[in-house]
């Protein structure tokens, strides 16, 4: 089965070139594209590429930025077979399209989950964000370039081998990378599935680095786990007796971990969060909103 998908990266919007050359660039335009295909369980197969260039670009910093491109590609032995290069007058861009397959009958839907699956959760998300957080707050961004979150932000990791594992499995109801945000993109499935979900913070996998970076900026590091955040972790939803097959599927290719965070329930429920102490707390399954102030 072809699998199609396109993202842009927009010059202040998307990224700062104060805090990203042109390599984090290019290979942070292609992941985000790969965890797409990914997500769905397939492999990436051709890339096209379009820029919108300022004038005074430097052919070096394209080359450089193409560099990354492959990065990214050249483990999956895919390839760019063609795009388009065009001048622009204010934000640059960068905007890819990206050619996948999956195996007929393999592919992982949004649309799927079921009221009683279980929700799964590879890595730590939130940490993106963080790292975001932490070079806008910084008066010397450079010294923090090896900051763990720092590079989760400027060089994520798709998890398009994991997901691929998982949908050779057929055990996962359905799958999609994390974008927009946890809360944002569990929303979608919810919405396209038609369902609720139910979360325990006392499960949520807050990374020591997120929990640092937290309190070093006054934070809530759940509110980093749960909010806006593009972390490209997979939300996986499957059925309770079938999690032993994904994490086992999941470890064959990578030692990213994978935590049960919650269940799927009927969608009069809406989005709670279940409190340690035993309260809970409505949520709104609000993410990245590329028109917002």
């Amino acid at each position: 089965e072809l699998l199609v998908t396109c993202d842009a990266l927009v010059e202040g919007r998307h990224y700062l070139t104060t805090h990203v050359t042109p390599y984090e660039l290019g290979r942070r335009a292609m992941a985000v594209n790969i965890s797409d295909v990914g997500a769905m369980g397939g492999h990436p197969l051709y890339a096209l590429v379009s820029l919108g260039l300022k004038s005074d670009a430097l052919v070096d910093d394209v080359l450089t930025m193409y560099r990354g491109f492959l990065a990214e590609l050249n483990p999956y032995n895919a390839s760019i077979i063609g795009g388009n290069i065009t001048k622009t007058d204010s934000a640059a861009f960068t905007d890819i399209t990206l050619i996948g397959e999956a195996e007929t009958g393999t592919v992982v839907r949004r649309s799927t989950a079921q009221i009683g699956d279980i929700i799964l959760v590879t890595g730590h998300p939130g940490q993106s964000a963080a790292g975001l957080k932490l070079l806008l707050s910084s008066a010397g961004p450079k010294d923090l370039n090896d900051h763990p979150l720092v590079q989760a932000y400027k060089t994520p990791t798709p998890r398009a081998r994991e997901g691929f594992a998982v949908a050779q499995t057929r055990s996962a109801a359905a799958m999609i990378d994390i974008s927009d945000g946890f809360l944002g993109d569990l929303g979608h499935i919810c919405e396209e599935s038609r369902v609720g979900a139910v979360l325990f913070q006392e499960q949520l996998p807050l990374s020591v680095h997120l929990r640092e970076a937290a309190k070093q900026l006054g934070l809530d590091p759940y509110s980093l786990f749960l909010g806006d955040s593009d972390d490209y972790e997979l939300i996986i939803i499957c059925q309770p007796e079938n999690k032993d097959i994904i994490t086992s599927a999941i470890a064959s290719v990578s030692d990213i971990p994978v935590h049960e965070v919650g269940r799927i329930t009927e969608a009069s429920q809406g989005m709670v969060l279940v409190l340690p102490e035993g309260g809970e707390q409505k949520l709104k399954p609000t993410g990245w909103d590329h028109f917002s102030g």
